[in-house]
C-alpha cells in the first residue's frame, strides 16, 4: 500500500469517528434546550381571582429557580369553553409538558383527564378535589395529581353575614350547576345556615347569561344573598350586584375581588398565596417529589374586606370591629 493511499484511508477513518462523535453526542446548547421543562398552565377563564392565582403559581415557580431560560411557560385560558379545555388540555399533551397546572376545577378535570395518570398535574386553588375525584384523599392523593385547595372559611362567612346583616332572617345563596366547588361551598353553607336558624333557599345559574333572571327572582324572596366561591357567579358578579342593588339587598361573597365587584363584606383567602404555593409545589414535582405521597396543601387563613362604598349605597353600618380588622390586616374599598 503506498503512502498516498494510506494517507487517504486514514483521512477517510479521522473524519468519520469526527462525524459519529457530533452526531452521537450534541453541542452543550442543543442538549441545555432539551432539559428546560415546559410547563403548561390551564386557566378556565379570565376573572381577578384566577388571574391571582396564575401571578402566584409564576412568582411560587420562581422561587424555587424556575424562571427566565429556565423553563418555558405554555399559558392558555379557555374562556369557560368546554371545547377549549380539552383542545387545550390536549396540546400540552402533544408537546410533553413536564407537568400541567389547572386553575379552576374544570381545568384540572380536563388535564387529569388527558395526562391519564401519566405526566404530573398540579392543582391551583381547587375546592373539594376528592370530591371532584381528582385525588383519592388529600393527604395521599394516590396518583399524578397534587396541588392546592383553597377551601372557603364558611363559618367565618356566616359570621360576616350575622354581623353585617344582623337582621336578616331569609338567605338566598347561588351557585352554578357545572361548577363542583360552588355547589360544594354552596350546600354546606346552607346546612350551617339552616342550623344557625336562618330560612335558606338555592339558587342555580347554568351560565352566567341565567344571572339576571334569576338574580331578580332571588332579590323578591330574601334578605340577603351569599355568592359562594364559585367561577360562573364571580363572572356574572356585576350582573348580580345590579340586580340587588335595586332592590337594597347586600350581597356576602367568598373572595375579595367579589367584594370589589360590589360585595358588602368577606373573610377572603388568599388567591395569590393560592397560586404562590401551587407554584411552590409544581417546582418541588418537577425536582423529584412523587405527587402520589405528596399531599395536598389547604390554604384557609383569610383577612376582612369591606366595603364602604356599597356599605353606604345600601344604608348599612358596619360594625366598627369589622372595620378596624380590615383596615389592619385586609382591605377597606371606599
Amino acid at each position: 500500500m503506498n503512502k498516498r493511499l494510506l494517507a487517504t484511508i486514514t483521512a477517510i477513518v479521522a473524519f468519520l469517528a469526527v462525524a459519529f462523535v457530533t452526531t452521537s453526542h450534541p453541542n452543550s446548547s442543543a442538549k441545555k434546550a432539551d432539559t428546560v421543562p415546559t410547563i403548561g398552565i390551564l386557566q378556565l377563564v379570565t376573572h381577578p381571582a384566577l388571574d391571582e392565582i396564575h401571578r402566584g403559581i409564576l412568582a411560587g415557580l420562581k422561587s424555587q429557580g424556575y424562571s427566565g431560560q429556565k423553563i418555558k411557560i405554555d399559558y392558555q385560558n379557555a374562556q369557560a369553553n368546554q371545547a377549549n379545555l380539552k383542545t387545550m388540555s390536549q396540546k400540552f399533551a402533544n408537546e410533553n409538558a413536564a407537568l400541567t397546572i389547572g386553575i379552576a376545577t374544570p381545568a384540572a378535570l380536563s388535564l387529569a383527564k388527558t395526562a391519564n395518570g401519566d405526566n404530573p398535574v398540579i392543582l391551583a386553588g381547587i375546592t373539594d378535589p376528592a370530591g371532584s375525584g381528582l385525588v383519592k384523599t388529600a393527604q395521599h392523593p394516590g396518583n399524578n395529581v397534587t396541588g392546592t385547595t383553597g377551601d372557603s372559611p364558611l363559618s367565618q362567612h356566616l359570621s360576616v353575614i350575622q354581623q353585617a346583616v344582623p337582621h336578616a332572617k331569609k338567605l338566598g345563596i347561588i351557585y352554578t350547576t357545572s361548577d363542583h366547588g360552588g355547589e360544594y361551598n354552596a350546600k354546606n353553607m346552607a346546612k350551617l345556615a339552616q342550623a344557625a336558624g336562618y330560612d335558606v333557599k338555592l339558587y342555580t345559574i347554568s351560565t352566567t347569561n341565567d344571572m339576571q333572571q334569576v338574580a331578580e327572582t332571588m332579590a323578591s324572596q330574601v334578605d340577603v344573598v351569599y355568592a359562594p366561591q364559585d367561577n360562573g357567579v364571580a363572572s356574572a358578579m356585576k350582573t348580580l350586584i345590579n340586580v340587588t342593588n335595586q332592590n337594597k339587598i347586600p350581597v356576602i361573597p367568598a373572595v375579595d375581588t367579589m367584594v370589589k365587584d360590589g360585595g358588602l363584606a368577606t373573610i377572603s383567602v388568599s388567591q395569590y398565596d393560592i397560586g404562590y404555593q401551587a407554584g411552590i409545589m409544581a417546582a418541588k414535582v418537577l425536582k423529584g417529589k412523587d405527587p402520589a405521597t405528596y399531599p395536598v396543601k389547604t390554604i384557609t387563613q383569610g383577612d376582612m374586606v369591606v366595603n364602604l362604598k356599597q356599605a353606604q349605597l345600601l344604608g348599612i353600618q358596619l360594625p366598627d370591629n369589622m372595620i378596624k380588622a380590615a383596615e389592619t390586616k385586609g382591605e377597606v374599598i371606599k
